[in-house]
């Protein structure tokens, strides 16, 4: 079987390895397994769609070819029989291209929503316990007694609003205020430097 690690999922990768995709996303406790399947219709239905308007504007144009040459010969009735074979099937372009729009736009959708697939080193587990140390390196700190963790000092301090930040950009962005706006401007620019 391929080696399929540590990529963005692609259909063809779907298609090819689909039990192992499946399994993989167990790891992570993927709660839509189906959704492989989904994708998969989703693209069939999207190649099946492509097929169709492919040959139906195969033949407008062969059809649109032999319409210039019966008119080159002077046969004008062979050439209207055919310009209304021809208008059918430009009258079917349109709506094949709207279901494929939105066939393309429902798959797209589906294979955002996919995590990535996880190494096949990755050990199943939920909790941080179920981790697997790989390496460790350098000295880990020692902490005194009495040790506050950063959580706390940003508190006590007073250096971050985290309720004002969330009702300006949302969750997850923090408004750094007084010491701490320097402390934050200061690093930006030492990093700048």
């Amino acid at each position: 079987m391929p080696q399929i690690d540590l990529i963005m999922l692609q259909v063809s990768v779907l298609r090819n390895n689909t039990e192992d995709v499946k399994k993989r996303l167990a790891i992570k406790h993927f709660a839509q397994p189906g959704l492989v399947d989904t994708i998969i219709a989703l693209d069939d239905e999207r190649k099946r769609l492509q097929a169709e308007f492919d040959t139906t504007q195969a033949r407008v144009n062969a059809a649109s070819k032999e319409i210039g040459k019966m008119m080159a010969q002077g046969n004008k009735e062979g050439a209207e029989s055919i310009k209304a074979d021809v208008g059918n099937w430009k009258a079917m372009l349109e709506p094949l291209k709207e279901q494929m729009a939105k066939v393309e736009k429902d798959l797209q959708d589906a294979i955002v929503i996919l995590p990535n697939l996880p190494s096949t080193q990755v050990p199943e587990g939920r909790t941080p316990e179920d981790n697997v140390v790989v390496r460790e390196g350098g000295i880990k700190p020692v902490l005194g007694e009495g040790a506050v963790p950063h959580w706390d000092l940003i508190t006590q301090y007073d250096l971050v609003d985290f309720e004002t930040g969330a009702k300006i950009t949302g969750r997850g962005f923090p408004l750094y205020k007084g010491k701490g706006a320097k402390l934050q401007r200061a690093l930006v620019q030492y990093f700048l430097d």
